[in-house]
């Protein structure tokens, strides 16, 4: 298996295989627009114009599984993210990453980086808020809140998860790495 042998559906309502991704490394982002780490946008769409010639493609999935953070439509969303952080990487339809419904990229994704929660560097700040409302995310390999990364090598081989309070820009060196 691979990412590469999933198909998502666009913010459009159209599907695309993430096989056209093939070649390129991925930085695979759960997204929301009314979280406190939403300014994360503007962190991923810098490391997306500065390595998207070297082959880089992050993408987006909102998600509103956390704190319902993320209660547009997909036009919204869209709008939202052109307008507040000039967004021009992809943001797909809105998904479940967690879960019965959760979309099975992430099911897949999941399995291959469970995490080091609650060991992740910010987790320390995270894991009260976690532990008081959300504690069936502790402990096992669930997206524990907005802005997941997952980093994808070029043959879709999932290399490395990145918790929420990893800021973008503190991966540059790994995603250049796997470039």
């Amino acid at each position: 298996m691979s990412v590469h042998e999933y198909e998502v559906k666009r913010a459009d309502g159209g599907e695309q295989s993430l096989s056209e991704f093939a070649g390129k490394v991925m930085l695979v982002v759960n997204v929301a627009s009314k979280c406190g780490l939403t300014p994360q946008y503007e962190g991923l769409e810098a490391l997306h114009r500065e390595l998207k010639d070297q082959g880089l493609a992050v993408v987006g999935f909102p998600c509103n599984q956390f704190g319902a953070q993320e209660p547009g439509t997909d036009d919204e969303i869209q709008e939202f993210c052109s307008v507040n952080y000039d967004v021009t990487f992809p943001v797909f339809a809105k998904i479940d990453v967690n879960g019965d419904d959760a979309h099975p990229l992430y099911q897949y994704l999941r399995s291959e980086a469970p995490g080091t929660w609650p060991d992740a560097p910010g987790a320390d700040r995270l894991n009260p808020f976690l532990e008081a409302n959300f504690p069936q995310f502790l402990g096992n390999d669930s997206v524990k809140w907005n802005f997941t990364k997952f980093l994808v090598d070029r043959d879709g081989n999932v290399v490395k998860r990145f918790e929420p309070t990893i800021p973008p820009e503190a991966l540059k060196d790994e995603v250049a790495a796997a470039l």
